[in-house]
C-alpha cells in the first residue's frame, strides 16, 4: 500500500517571489489537492545575510493572497517542526555528524585559494571541474599540521565510484555519473549547513514523499540521494522527484528580471486577481488535456496530474496572462468586482470611502467591467465621478479648442440644457439627433469632444450612463467650462 502523498513548497525567500517559485509551489499544492495528501510549506532561511523577517513575511502573505493554503508549516504548526530551517541547526549538526563517524564524510582543510588553483588545473587540461579528493584520506599528522594553521574545516561528502540512476515522474529515467558529481560540501567552515544537507534531511524527517520542483536543481539530485543514503534509508523510502520545466521568456531565453520577470506582489499591486494569475501559471508546462486556458482553482485540483506536466519548456506571455485576467474580472459578480476595486480606488485618492462614493461606484463598476483587464485601470476611468477640481487632460486640451469642437459643444450644451428627465436614453436622444442627424457628424467626431469636456479624457466608461452618472448639472458645467478654454 503506498503512502499518502506528502509535498513541500521550500522556497529561501531573498526576496519577493517571483513566476518561477508560486508555479512551483501551485503544482505542488495542485498535486497534494487532487491526490488528497498534505501541502507542506517549509522556510529555507540559513542564509542570513540575503533572507530577511520581512522576505518571510511577505512569502507568507503571498502564498495566502494567491489562497494556497498550507497544512503543516509556519503559523499552521504541525509534528514535524519548527519549519524555519535556521531553527532547526542542531538537527542539521547531529546528521553532520553521524556523517563524519560513519566514514561518509571527512573535514576538507583546502583553502579557497587551493580550490581555484585546482579549479584553473583542471580547465588548462579541459576536464571536468571539481573537487579531487585532497582531503579524503588524510593521516593524522596532516590534520594536526592544518589544525595548527588554524584552518577550519569543511565537511564534504563522499561519493563513491559508480554513478546515480532515479526515475523522475516527469523526465523518466535520469542518470548521473558520479565522476562529475565529485565530493560536495554538507556545512560550511563556520558550522551552517549547505542547502544539500538542509533539504535532504529535511524531506526525510517531514515525511516529504514527493518533490516537485524547478529544472534547475535537477542536477543537485545525486548530492540529495547520497544523503539519503548515509541517512540510512532505504531506496524504496526516497521521495520521488518531478523536476518542472523552464520558464521561457519571450527572447526564449530563461525567465529572469532581464527579460521580463517580476515578483507575485508587482501583478497583485497592477490589479491582476490570484486566479487568473494561477489559472495562466498552470498552463506553462501543464494543460488539463481539452485546450483550453479558463480553468477554476477547484477544477485545477480536480484535473492535476504529474503525468500531463510537459518536460518541454513554458513560454511565459503576459498577453495572454493580462487576457486572463480580463475574463476572470468579467466574470465576478458586481459585489465581488467592487470588493476588488475599493482598494485601488482608496489607494489612488480617487475615493475616501464614504457610503454614498461606494454607492456611486457600485453604479458605476457595470459600465467598466467589460472594459479593463486590470483592476489598476479602475481608478482612472472612474476618477470623473469623484473629481472635486475637475480639468480635462493635458493631452486632450487640444483635441477640443478648435471651432468644430467649439460648435459640437455649444450644440450639445443647447440640447441638454432643457432636459427634464436626465438618463443615459434622454441624453442619447438629444445628442444623436442634434449632433449626428442635424449636423451630420461622425460618431466618434461628434461624441469625442463630449466625451472629454464631460470625463476629462478620450478614456472612459459608456458615454451616455457615465453623464447619468455624472448628473446634469455637473455636465452642463463641464461643457461650459470647456468652452472657455
Amino acid at each position: 500500500m503506498s503512502k499518502p502523498v506528502k509535498v513541500r513548497f521550500a522556497p529561501s525567500p531573498t526576496g519577493d517571489l517571483h513566476v518561477g517559485n508560486i508555479r512551483t509551489a501551485l503544482f505542488d499544492w495542485a498535486y497534494a489537492r487532487h491526490t488528497g495528501g498534505t501541502f507542506l510549506f517549509r522556510i529555507e532561511d540559513t542564509d542570513t545575510t540575503r533572507v530577511t523577517d520581512e522576505y518571510i513575511q511577505a512569502a507568507i502573505d503571498t502564498l495566502k493572497w494567491l489562497g494556497l493554503n498550507w497544512d503543516e508549516g509556519p503559523e499552521v504548526g504541525g509534528d514535524n517542526g519548527p519549519y524555519l530551517q535556521s531553527q532547526r541547526l542542531g538537527i542539521y549538526a547531529e546528521w553532520a555528524k553521524k556523517f563524519l563517524d560513519q566514514k561518509d564524510a571527512y573535514h576538507c582543510y583546502c583553502s579557497a585559494d587551493e580550490l581555484e588553483a585546482v579549479r584553473e588545473a583542471q580547465r588548462a587540461a579541459n576536464v571536468a571541474p571539481g573537487y579531487n579528493g585532497h582531503c579524503r584520506d588524510l593521516s593524522a599528522e596532516q590534520i594536526a599540521e592544518f589544525q595548527a594553521e588554524g584552518r577550519l574545516p569543511v565537511v564534504r561528502m563522499r561519493m563513491p565510484d559508480g554513478g546515480t540512476t532515479f526515475n523522475d515522474l516527469i523526465r523518466g529515467d535520469v542518470s548521473f555519473d558520479h565522476k562529475f558529481v565529485p565530493d560536495f560540501v554538507l556545512v560550511r567552515g563556520d558550522g551552517s549547513p549547505l542547502y544539500t544537507l538542509a533539504v535532504a534531511v529535511d524531506d526525510v524527517m517531514m515525511k516529504v514523499t514527493h518533490v516537485l520542483r524547478g529544472e534547475d536543481l535537477l542536477s543537485s539530485t545525486p548530492r540529495q540521494i547520497r544523503v539519503y543514503q548515509a541517512m540510512g534509508l532505504a531506496e524504496a523510502d526516497y521521495p520521488v522527484f518531478a523536476h518542472l520545466p523552464f520558464v521561457m521568456g519571450q527572447d526564449n531565453a530563461k525567465l529572469s528580471k532581464r527579460n521580463g520577470e517580476v515578483s507575485i506582489a508587482w501583478y497583485r499591486d497592477k490589479g491582476f486577481l490570484p486566479e487568473a494569475i494561477c489559472n495562466y501559471l498552470a498552463l506553462l508546462g501543464w494543460s488539463p488535456g481539452d485546450d483550453r486556458e479558463n480553468v477554476t482553482m477547484k477544477e485545477l485540483t480536480e484535473l492535476f496530474t504529474v503525468e500531463k506536466v510537459h518536460s518541454s519548456p513554458a513560454r511565459f506571455d503576459m498577453k495572454k496572462l493580462e487576457a486572463i485576467n480580463g475574463d476572470k474580472i468579467r466574470a465576478l459578480t458586481i459585489d465581488e468586482f467592487l470588493d476588488w476595486s475599493l482598494p485601488f480606488l482608496t489607494k489612488a485618492g480617487v475615493i475616501s470611502g464614504t457610503a454614498e462614493e461606494i454607492a456611486l461606484v457600485k453604479q458605476a463598476l457595470p459600465l467598466i467591467q467589460e472594459r479593463i483587464i486590470m483592476l489598476s485601470e479602475v481608478p482612472a476611468m472612474l476618477k470623473f465621478l469623484f473629481v472635486k477640481d475637475f480639468v480635462v487632460e493635458t493631452d486632450s486640451v487640444a483635441k477640443i479648442i478648435d471651432d468644430a469642437s467649439k460648435a459640437v459643444l455649444n450644440r450639445s450644451l443647447k440640447e441638454l440644457a432643457p432636459l427634464t428627465t436626465w438618463n443615459h436614453d434622454s441624453i442619447e436622444a438629444a445628442l444623436r439627433s442634434s449632433l449626428i442627424e442635424d449636423m451630420g457628424l461622425k460618431p466618434r467626431i461628434a461624441f469625442g469632444a463630449v466625451r472629454i469636456a464631460t470625463t476629462g479624457s478620450t478614456i472612459s466608461p459608456p458615454l451616455f450612463e457615465s453623464m447619468e452618472l455624472l448628473g446634469k448639472e455637473a455636465s452642463l458645467a463641464r461643457i461650459s467650462a470647456a468652452l472657455e478654454l
